[in-house]
């Protein structure tokens, strides 16, 4: 497994990690049976990284991963992340970056994973109200106590990022990218080869529309993102399916699955893109790491443009709602 950076100081780690978000259920049902034996074959295959979140199932990501590793099971370079939190009375979303709140949240994820750090921390969504320097420096303190290794941030734009890093050096940004979404080439991926911030590339097979068993109506019914999503509703779900039809038979003939080639290709974009799919199949997983070994030529990456060109997506990314808390800079 090749390796890249997580940002221009922080450790080398495999070329694409894994994300922890669908062992919740995020996209159906999951075990934490499931959970270790998928992360047991990542490291078989020489994944290092691991992403997850204190949200992700109310901290169950967290804590499955921590009794993983307190079963002696090979070890990661771990990320997670905080700030979003749900008002106990309604129920309603809202974003915290405050100290008090970041603290308490990293030493209840660390307590979960049964660590005494994590490599990398996130801000998972920001609060816009609060000056993004004033959060850097928050985190820049949490690094300087040793509680984290780098710090970073999910869904800003490369403003942001700029502001951010002239208070102290971003190690990641987190960002939806692949060849479903392309936004991140209008200034994200610039922003981060410039300054040295690993671009961490999550949903990089669209969610499952670039691989060779895209989502159906029933697949789709069964989660409580999909469903609302505007790509995967009627009647742009089939459009899309119809379209990657080109993609998926443009991989076989060139020999692998479409998974592996969206990752290839993602890969191939930027030297500081580390792209973490989430799964909760094995064999998938070896799919997604396929990719990670492949060398596309210019020819293959004109070829892959052809079936699927920019804009080529039927539906936004995200419903209004799930757009709530993402900076859109483009």
């Amino acid at each position: 497994m090749d390796s890249r950076k997580l940002g221009a100081n922080g450790p080398d780690v495999s070329a694409i990690g894994l994300g922890a978000m669908n062992i919740c259920g995020f996209y159906g049902p999951s075990s934490e049976d499931e959970a270790r034996a998928l992360f047991r074959r990542a490291a078989e295959l020489g994944v290092t990284h691991l992403d997850t979140s204190n949200v992700y199932g109310n901290g169950f990501s967290e804590e499955v991963i921590g009794r993983y590793l307190a079963a002696g099971e090979p070890g990661f370079t771990l990320a997670t992340k905080a700030g979003i939190r749900r008002d106990p009375d309604s129920g309603a979303r809202f974003y915290d970056n405050s100290p008090a709140h970041l603290r308490e949240a990293l030493e209840t994820s660390l307590e979960r994973l049964g660590v005494d750090r994590v490599e990398l921390f996130y801000i998972h969504r920001r609060e816009a109200d609060r000056p993004i320097e004033e959060v850097a420096e928050t985190l820049a303190d949490f690094r300087k106590e040793g509680l984290i290794g780098g710090f970073g941030f999910s869904e800003i734009a490369p403003a942001s990022l700029r502001r951010a890093a002239a208070v102290h050096p971003v190690a990641a940004v987190q960002s939806e990218y692949s060849l479903s979404t392309r936004a991140p080439e209008l200034g994200l991926v610039q922003a981060c080869e410039e300054l040295g911030t690993a671009l961490v590339a999550f949903s990089p097979v669209g969610r499952g529309l670039l691989t060779d068993v895209p989502p159906t109506p029933e697949i789709v019914e069964d989660s409580v993102f999909l469903k609302v999503n505007p790509r995967f509703l009627p009647p742009n779900l089939a459009a899309n399916v119809a379209i990657t039809d080109g993609f998926r038979a443009l991989a076989a003939e060139m020999g692998c699955p479409a998974a592996s080639l969206a990752i290839a290709w993602l890969l191939a974009r930027s030297p500081a893109v580390i792209p973490i799919p989430g799964t909760r199949g094995v064999v998938h997983l070896e799919e997604l790491v396929r990719g990670a070994g492949m060398r596309l030529s210019a020819e293959d990456m004109a070829r892959i443009e052809a079936v699927l060109p920019v804009g080529w997506a039927h539906g936004d990314r995200y419903s209004d709602a799930q757009w709530h808390g993402p900076e859109r800079f483009c």
